[in-house]
C-alpha cells in the first residue's frame, strides 16, 4: 500500500499552470485563509510564460515561479508542435519534463498540483501530482471505463447528452503516461468529488442537443448552441466545483489522509470509492457498495 504520508506541519507543493490560473488561485487563497492549513504553496510553475497569468499571480502572492515554455523548447530543438504524435517528439517530451522537474525541486516540494497544466509530463513518476477535471470520474460505463475523461469541453458534452442531472468535478491522483498519453488519461485514483451542479439544457430537448453534435463538421470551430450550453457549466462548475474541492482535496492530501494499494483507494485508512467536498460540511468518503 502506498500511503502518502508527510512530516512536515506545512507541506511544501508546487502549482503547476498553464492558462488563466484560476485554480491556482483557489488553492492560494484558501491558504491564506486558514492558519492551521496543513499544505504550503512552495513555487508557481509554467509551460506557458508569455500567454499565462503565472507571471501576475505569483507578483500578486509573492511566490517563487519557475518558466519552461515547453512551445520555445520544441522549436529551439526543430519541432513546431508539441503533440506526442512521434517517437522524436516523445523523446523531446522527456527531456523537457526532466528539466522542468529539476527547476521545480529547487524548492523542495513533497508533491505538485496541476492547476490547469496542459502538456503531459511524467513528473509525477517522481512526486506525487493532484489534477483537478470538469467531470464525475466515479461514473463507469459497463466495461469498466470512465465515462467522463477527456480533455476541455468534451466531459461536459458527454454527460449533457447522457441526460446526466448533475455535473461534478474530481481531484485525481495522476498517473504517469505512456505513448501518447491516451490510455492513462483522467485514469488515477479519484480523491475527491465536488457535489452535483445541476444540468440546465435551457428549452432544448436531448434529442436537439445531440442532432447539433452530430451536425458538426470536423475541422470547423464549434459555436453552436450546445457548445455554449457545455461553455458555461464549465464556467459554474469552476466555481462550485473546482475551485471547492481542490483546495480542500489538497488539504488532506497534505494531512496524509489517504492512501492507495493497486488501484483501490482509501480515506483515513477506510476503503472507499472517492470522497465528497462541499463548502457547508465535513468531507463524506463515498464507500464502495
Amino acid at each position: 500500500m502506498k500511503n502518502y504520508v508527510f512530516t512536515e506541519k506545512k507541506v511544501p507543493c508546487a502549482v503547476l499552470m498553464s492558462g488563466s490560473g484560476s485554480n491556482a488561485e483557489a488553492l492560494l487563497s484558501f491558504e491564506r485563509a486558514f492558519e492551521a492549513c496543513p499544505y504550503h504553496i512552495a513555487v508557481l510553475a509554467t509551460d506557458a510564460p508569455e500567454s499565462s497569468r503565472a507571471r501576475e499571480i505569483a507578483a500578486r502572492f509573492d511566490l517563487p515561479l519557475v518558466e519552461h515554455d515547453i512551445r520555445r523548447f520544441y522549436r529551439e530543438h526543430g519541432e513546431e508542435s508539441i503533440k506526442l504524435d512521434s517517437h522524436r517528439r516523445r523523446e523531446l517530451r522527456e527531456v523537457w519534463s526532466n528539466e522542468f522537474y529539476a527547476k521545480i525541486m529547487a524548492f523542495a516540494p513533497r508533491f505538485a498540483c496541476f492547476a490547469g497544466f496542459v502538456p503531459l509530463s511524467n513528473i509525477a513518476v517522481r512526486l506525487p501530482c493532484l489534477n483537478v477535471h470538469p467531470g464525475d470520474l466515479t461514473r463507469c460505463d459497463d466495461a469498466g471505463g470512465r465515462l467522463y475523461a477527456g480533455l476541455h469541453v468534451l466531459p461536459v458534452e458527454r454527460a449533457i447528452l447522457n441526460g446526466e442531472k448533475a455535473l461534478r468535478s474530481s481531484v485525481i491522483l495522476v498517473q504517469p503516461y505512456t505513448g501518447d498519453g491516451a490510455k492513462e488519461m483522467d485514469a488515477g485514483a479519484v480523491l475527491g468529488i465536488s457535489a452535483p451542479l445541476p444540468v440546465e439544457p435551457g428549452h432544448f430537448t436531448l434529442a436537439e442537443l445531440a442532432e447539433m453534435k452530430e451536425a458538426r463538421k470536423p475541422g470547423v470551430q464549434c459555436c453552436d448552441p450546445l457548445r455554449k450550453i457545455a461553455l458555461e457549466h464549465i464556467e459554474r462548475l469552476k466555481i462550485m466545483g473546482d475551485h471547492v474541492v481542490f483546495p480542500r482535496v489538497t488539504a488532506d492530501f497534505a494531512a496524509g489522509f489517504f492512501a492507495v494499494e493497486e488501484e483501490q483507494l482509501f480515506y483515513r485508512k477506510k476503503k472507499i470509492l472517492s470522497v465528497e467536498y462541499t463548502i457547508e460540511s465535513a468531507p463524506r468518503p463515498l464507500l464502495i457498495s
